[in-house]
Order: structure tokens, then sequence, then C-alpha cells
């Protein structure tokens, strides 16, 4: 298991197409998909970040049915890879658990599909990851992305996934697949 990495998929601060702050709600794929491929990459911890106290619930119920209910029998390895998820009311929330757990100062790894500045290169980034000794927390947003807060607390900016062509908006599984098998993967 990567003991030093988790992932947060943050539906709040996020931008909407008008570059308003939004809370986005949860697609049932997102808990399901990327908590498999996260824990299929060893990361302790998936957090989904969000205000709401509707979203929360349904986490809770989704995570419940497949953790303890009927489908904790049904697909055990749903029931593992849920195993990791945790729902956070806020970034700061995720952080405090991270750093309760661990008991070290945790990093903050910011992502986007925007090029910005002084961003850390997916090469980079996996050469410390296996090398010292900080716990580090990568950040995903949804809708039309983190908000610039999130860019500004974050540690690391991590470079954007480049495509073949000017489009760039990989749905957010597909994008965290992409970089947990840069970061992590087998070489």
């Amino acid at each position: 298991m990567s003991a030093n990495l988790s992932v947060a998929l943050l539906h709040y601060p996020v931008y909407n197409k008008h570059r308003q702050l939004v809370t986005t709600a949860f697609t049932n794929l997102d808990i399901h998909d990327i908590a498999r491929t996260a824990r299929t990459f060893g990361l302790s911890r998936y957090y989904l970040v969000s205000p709401s106290d509707e979203q929360q619930q349904l986490i809770h119920r989704i995570v419940t049915h497949w953790d303890s209910g009927w489908g904790a029998d049904y697909n055990p390895d749903r029931r593992e890879a849920l195993s990791i998820v945790r729902a956070a009311q806020s970034l700061q929330d995720a952080l405090t658990d991270l750093q309760q757990t661990y008991q070290q100062p945790v990093n903050i790894i910011a992502t986007g599909a925007a090029k910005r500045p002084d961003a850390t290169s997916f090469k980079s980034l996996r050469q410390q990851l296996q090398s010292d000794d900080h716990h580090h927390l990568l950040l995903l947003g949804t809708g039309w992305g983190l908000a610039d807060e999130i860019f500004e607390q974050a540690t690391t900016i991590l470079e954007p996934i480049q495509g073949c062509g000017n489009y760039n908006h990989l749905p957010v599984r597909s994008a965290l697949a992409i970089m947990l098998d840069r970061l992590l993967g087998e070489r």
C-alpha cells in the first residue's frame, strides 16, 4: 500500500463554466470508480469533500450498502475498495484526519487541466513520493476545476495531463487513473 499518498475529490470550492464558485454533486461513478482506482494503486484514503449535508448522507448510504449491507457479501472486492472512502465537509477536515492518522505533515498536491507556472513534473513527484516521509494528498476538482484558493494552499502543483490536441477535458476518473499510473505504477 502506498502509505504516503491519499486522494481527495473536491466538490467545493470549484468553478462552474462561468467561473463562479459552486458546489457540485457527487456521482455514483465517482464514488465507486475512484475508490477502485485508488485501492488498486494502494492509496490509504479517498476523501469525498462537500459541505452539503445531503451529499454527505448519500455518500454514507452508498458506502454502508457496500461495507456492511447486502452489497458487502455480494461483492467483497467493492467492499474492499470502498473501505478507504471518507466523507469530509471541507479540505481542512480531510487534512486534519490525515494528520491525526499518520502523525506527520501533509503535502497538498493540486491538479488541473490548465498549465501553471512552477508546476512539478510527474517524474519529479514520483521520485519525491518514493523518497520522503511526508504524507501527500492529491486533490482533484469537479465542475470546471479547483478554485484558485486551493492552488494557493498547495505545497505542489502537478503538471497537467496533455493529450494530442487542443481539447483537454478528461473525466476526473480517467485523469486520476493516468496520474496514479504515472506516479505509482510499475516501471
